[in-house]
């Protein structure tokens, strides 16, 4: 896997440098509006301090959506992401936001439903044979029972806002393999390649489901390759005991220069 992600690298950064070239991924919408629906990696968790009026949803004035909607001003905006939310979650608190008016949704949701904090506590604090069961455990719940989830939430979404172009944002991988320091509390070598697996099958899953949905998956693992968490320059928070929510998420600059980025270069494809 690691192989064949590495050989997109240049294909990525192609397009990538097309969509700039070609104007496509400047602040080109004028008008329509925006929801953003999604969990902790929508909210901008890791990009503190939050807006005090999201409360225990922690939305981050730097979260990739509202970065979006500050290049877009002239787009109505509507912010329903939270953190610890759950494809329930969205579909019971989020999904009433769409209508026929929405014309772009971005969403970033599966990641709790596989497991994200036993899992990372494992491989943090547990013996290499307690993260090696709960990355496998997450890898097969990923490319079943969480891809046929999705699938239907991603058509949900289509159905209640037919107008939409619908982004679905995935997660990078979290961890540098290697022995590099994540600050308080650092995984082992075997431990960072089970997070890697995981975040890998994950990635899969999500990517099917896009594809059955007929709404577009944008790959975050090409854009944060070299910069996971334990990285010499990470775009991901290491491990710090005064910020633990935050853990293996997304930094300032990942999510302002990287999410932000992505999401914009196509969503003002013309």
């Amino acid at each position: 896997m690691r192989r064949s992600l590495s050989a997109l690298v240049s294909a990525v950064v192609i397009a990538t440098v097309s969509l700039v070239a070609s104007g496509t991924a400047r602040a080109t919408t004028t008008s329509g509006e925006y929801v953003a629906l999604g969990d902790s990696y929508a909210s901008g968790v890791g990009a503190y301090p939050y807006d005090a009026a999201s409360g225990d949803c922690k939305r981050s004035p730097d979260s990739y959506p509202r970065t979006y909607a500050k290049n877009h001003p002239a787009v109505a905006f509507k912010d329903l992401t939270c953190s610890g939310a759950k494809i329930t979650d969205v579909r019971a608190n989020q999904l009433s936001a769409l209508s026929a008016a929405t014309t772009l949704v971005s969403i970033t949701v599966g990641g709790n439903d596989d497991g994200f904090t036993s899992t990372v506590t494992a491989c943090l604090t547990g013996t290499e044979a307690e993260c090696k069961y709960a990355t496998d455990l997450g890898a097969y719940y990923a490319r079943t029972k969480l891809t046929d989830d999705l699938t239907a939430l991603y058509t949900e979404v289509r159905k209640r806002a037919p107008n939409a172009r619908v982004l679905v944002l995935g997660y990078p991988r979290l961890v540098a393999e290697g022995t590099g320091s994540c600050g308080a509390l650092s995984p082992s070598a075997a431990n960072r390649k089970q997070l890697t697996h995981n975040a890998d099958h994950v990635a899969a899953g999500i990517a099917t489901a896009s594809e059955r949905a007929g709404v577009k998956f944008i790959e975050m693992r090409l854009p944060f390759l070299g910069h996971e968490a334990c990285s010499a320059d990470p775009w991901i928070n290491g491990v710090d005991a005064g910020h633990l929510t935050e853990i293996f998420h997304p930094n300032r600059y990942g999510y302002t220069s990287t999410y932000a980025f992505m999401l914009t270069a196509h969503a003002d494809q013309r």
